[in-house]
């Protein structure tokens, strides 16, 4: 290997377009100067730069993030969780169409065992000087989130040891685009010492000079394009250093460009969905009359016996006059889906008891696909406490008769509730919560 390689990497951008014009312009400035001193320039992101909780992002399906990558002249890229499990499997699958670059994920697979034809396990690279670079990545493992859009997700690990056999002969240099996790990295580092670097996501880590791991290197960026990554190989690989670039350092070159985002996103929602007689005001700390509707549309859309989930979630009112999908999307922007949980009298009652604790409505809650403020408080339909009586639907509970309670999917990841992460749960997918709403209303209105 004669020339230097430069390998520059973003990851879990999660739609937050404000540094973006900043990452594009730097990222075409290196590639013309590495280019010009005949080195090597890849450009690669690593996952969840797609997030439905921006207009932009919900109202182009995604493929408007696609549109920001070709422009900036990424050469692959691998899938997280937000592109694979916040879009439907048609919508995934229309995603990439109009790619410039490769998408590197081996572990995805429908149902006949087919991986789609967008995806390929692994990536051969050759230089002009004849540096063969190997691309080689995967996704987490959202099994039954995949599972219940169609998709089957496999071991990602096991996957990319898979490509790396498959390859390990035909390359000079091994990359593993990795949505998998900081742990997950590291365990990978020790299993697969034939991969030279990891470029890591999902976690939000950051490495500021990479992190060795035996012979390997890890590289991570952070999130929301606060940084990016730039990984130089030379000397045989002899020399391989790993630095962070800080993006709010760079020139500004373009201002307002998440706001004229947004407004291309309001155009593409505005789609009437129901006109309103009055205003439901949100309120994250004490019952609301938009509250009740919206355990109400999750009641009659899951037909569960009562619903619990926090009134952090509402973003916006519900204002007089046209409510448009847009609208939606800013009241409820979180890409989270309606859960069902099975649960005996005496689980639910156990569950509503936890629900009462005092210090959650304050609570500063990031991740889980919420993307609010504060939890808020937790708001009950359906279900309450009386004189130590706990009654469902105004029936007192049985407390070995099985009930469901319709909730959000972050309630049953073992966070807030430990048992509803054991308990028997029915995902509704791809409708989001703003989706579930938003019928409720337009069905009530056509009637």
């Amino acid at each position: 290997m004669s020339e230097t390689i430069h390998i520059y990497h973003t990851n879990d951008l999660h739609s937050h377009f404000a540094n973006w014009p900043r990452i594009k312009s730097f990222l075409a400035e290196r590639k013309r100067w590495h280019e010009e001193e005949g080195d090597v320039c890849l450009v690669l992101d690593i996952g969840d730069h797609v997030d439905r909780s921006h207009p932009y992002t919900e109202g182009t399906a995604g493929k408007g993030n696609i549109l920001l990558l070709n422009e900036a002249g990424y050469d692959a890229v691998t899938i997280g969780n937000n592109e694979g499990i916040t879009l439907s499997k048609e919508e995934l699958d229309d995603l990439y169409v109009q790619a410039d670059f490769d998408v590197v994920v081996s572990n995805l697979f429908d149902f006949q065992g087919n991986r789609p034809t967008w995806a390929k396990p692994h990536q051969i690279i050759r230089t002009k000087s004849g540096t063969r670079i190997g691309l080689v990545g995967a996704t987490a493992e959202f099994t039954p989130f995949y599972r219940k859009l169609g998709w089957q997700i496999t071991d990602a690990k096991e996957s990319i040891s898979q490509s790396v056999e498959a390859i390990k002969d035909e390359t000079d240099l091994i990359v593993c685009l990795s949505h998998l996790g900081i742990k997950d990295d590291e365990l990978l580092a020790e299993r697969c010492p034939q991969i030279n670097i990891i470029l890591g996501a999902h976690t939000h880590h950051v490495f500021h000079d990479g992190k060795w791991q035996g012979d390997t290197l890890l590289g991570a960026a952070g999130k929301f394009g606060f940084y990016i990554g730039h990984i130089t190989v030379e000397k045989e690989f002899k020399k391989t250093s790993a630095r962070l670039i800080e993006v709010s350092q760079l020139c500004e070159v373009q201002e307002n460009f998440d706001e004229h985002l947004v407004e291309q996103g309001k155009i593409q929602m505005n789609e009437l969905v129901f006109q309103s007689d009055k205003k439901l005001k949100a309120e994250w700390f004490k019952d609301s009359e938009l509250a009740t509707l919206f355990g109400e549309a999750m009641i009659e859309f899951t037909g569960a016996d009562c619903a619990l989930f926090n009134a952090g979630i509402f973003m916006e009112d519900i204002h007089e006059g046209a409510m448009t999908r847009y609208n939606f999307h800013k009241m409820l922007p979180h890409p989270i889906n309606p859960c069902v949980v099975e649960l005996s009298g005496a689980e639910l009652k156990e569950i509503y008891l936890q629900s009462l604790n005092s210090e959650w409505p304050q609570l500063e809650l990031k991740g889980m696909g919420f993307r609010g403020v504060v939890f808020g408080k937790m708001i009950h339909l359906n279900m309450e406490l009386i004189d130590r009586r706990f009654y469902i639907g105004g029936r007192q509970v049985v407390h070995d008769q099985t009930y469901q309670l319709v909730t959000l999917d972050m309630l049953t990841f073992g966070y807030f509730f430990p048992s509803l992460k054991r308990a028997t749960k029915t995902y509704f997918m791809p409708e989001f919560l703003r989706d579930v709403f938003g019928q409720y209303f337009h069905n009530k209105a056509i009637k």
